[in-house]
């Protein structure tokens, strides 16, 4: 049954709540552009593809930015209440601090529930369209920007050069056009004046050209077969096609492979496939490394006994070879280990990225739950921090709620290059922060249920005031006062 005070606190939470996870998701989502700024200045993108990528963007950085939300709201709202003596009095009434966070409590794993299945069902759809939407961006060509007095290569297969533009940005002096045909050929353009514009509908540049040259060599070089042309012109006009500057869609399906685009479903089917991957290796080593042992078909049970017997006896192999086969046993051997070793490489290679493949999948598989996990174990660091500091506003909150996090997420990070690079088990490296957090939300509970002093600077004043009497025997003490 919902009480006042339930209603209360989830009032006092949900504010919070709602503005500390849209400034955690500006954040994250300007880490991103922070990263890709070189990728996106000068690709020419319309809004409504930057609205389209930033939408992306944030879908996939809400999972982190919930666990944030819920540590900074639950030290705010704890703080203001503690701030204003209301967990005072409902301490005086009877309440144990635990009754109160309850209804938090049970809106938190609302939120855990949430988080996963926003990170199972659509995290992999948007992180499937992020991907597609980022490479046609990198690829794509640089927006059309021609200036004055640079060579410009980024029109296939011509180098154009202006001498001068005016402050329209369309009339030009001094035009030199090269055409690459990859060979010792020339074939220029050159134009005192004219002017450079875009069509309307975007698809071709045009260059009218005053009073200028065309100059043009065919045949072979250095040869009097070869002609070279000189044509004089008062008007000329080159059209190029911009087609290549446009941002080409890529399929979905060309980046549906990576774990991150994957639900559990589809993670637990994937990973039980490579599971099986040893099995099929050694029967695949086995076919493939035989014919370079093939001596061992004709080893009996008496082989190793009678050849431990024969080996006591020939201190070196050379001498049971006759000299006329010595070199050619010997390049046929060199050679058989060679081979063998080759696909021995190659198999370990395959079987190695094969490993790796699974990891990945298992850590996307543990990825889906500690996040959300996470959501409530920073609640149990927050809600108890909140109500030890008793500090509301932005202040305070802010920087416990930043000092955790970044605990937070370096154990997440740090757990996560550890089972990346197989020093720990996909389960341990996953879950470290989880598994190193939760005892520490477990003491701020305890410290706040029994209204610890913990962050108070008068308590330690306090409590050193009284130890000075016993330090003050010490010489150390005496001389230094």
């Amino acid at each position: 049954m919902i009480k006042k005070l339930d209603i209360l606190i989830i009032r006092a939470f949900i504010g919070p709540f709602l503005a500390t996870f849209l400034i955690s998701l500006f954040v994250l989502v300007m880490q991103f552009f922070w990263l890709y700024i070189d990728d996106l200045v000068g690709k020419g993108l319309d809004f409504g593809t930057l609205a389209y990528l930033t939408g992306m963007v944030a879908i996939t950085w809400v999972p982190l930015a919930l666990p944030l939300a819920l540590l900074l709201s639950s030290i705010m709202t704890f703080g203001n209440l503690g701030e204003t003596f209301e967990i005072v009095a409902i301490k005086a009434a009877g309440i144990p601090l635990l009754r109160f966070m309850r209804p938090l409590l049970i809106v938190t794993v609302f939120i855990s529930g949430i988080a996963f299945l926003f990170a199972n069902n659509i995290i992999p759809v948007a992180q499937l369209k992020l991907a597609a939407i980022k490479y046609d961006i990198i690829v794509s060509k640089p927006a059309f920007d021609i200036k004055e007095g640079v060579f410009y290569n980024r029109i296939e297969g011509y180098i154009i050069k202006l001498g001068k533009k005016d402050k329209d940005d369309s009339t030009i002096h001094n035009v030199v056009i090269y055409k690459k045909t990859y060979n010792l050929q020339d074939n220029l353009l050159i134009g005192e004046s004219g002017i450079m514009r875009v069509t309307a509908d975007k698809k071709f540049l045009e260059f009218i050209l005053k009073n200028g040259y065309s100059y043009e060599e065919k045949g072979p070089r250095m040869n009097l077969a070869t002609d070279f042309t000189k044509t004089g012109f008062k008007e000329y006009k080159k059209v190029f096609d911009l087609n290549s500057f446009r941002l080409n869609k890529s399929a979905d399906s060309s980046f549906k492979y990576d774990p991150k685009m994957l639900s559990v479903r589809q993670l637990n089917t994937t990973i039980d496939s490579l599971e099986n991957v040893g099995k099929i290796y050694l029967k695949r080593a086995t076919i493939e490394l035989n014919p370079f042992f093939s001596f061992g078909k004709y080893a009996d049970s008496s082989w190793p006994k009678a050849d431990t017997v024969a080996m006591k006896k020939i201190r070196n192999l050379s001498a049971i070879i006759p000299d006329s086969v010595r070199g050619l046993v010997g390049d046929r051997a060199i050679a058989e280990v060679n081979s063998s070793k080759s696909s021995i490489n190659l198999l370990s290679d395959d079987y190695l990225l094969k490993m790796q493949s699974l990891r990945n999948h298992e850590i996307e598989w543990h990825r889906k739950f500690t996040l959300s996990v996470a959501c409530l174990v920073l609640f149990l660091i927050g809600a108890p921090l909140g109500s030890i500091i008793r500090k509301g506003g932005l202040g305070t909150p802010l920087v416990f709620a930043i000092i955790f996090f970044v605990i937070f997420h370096l154990l997440n990070t740090f757990g996560e290059k550890f089972a990346k690079s197989f020093e720990m088990n996909a389960i341990g490296g996953m879950w470290l922060s989880t598994f190193i957090l939760i005892p520490i939300g477990g003491f701020l509970t305890y410290k706040a249920m029994k209204d610890s002093q913990l962050f108070n600077q008068e308590y330690y004043y306090r409590t050193f005031k009284k130890l000075r009497p016993f330090f003050a025997n010490f010489k150390f003490f005496k001389s230094s006062q």
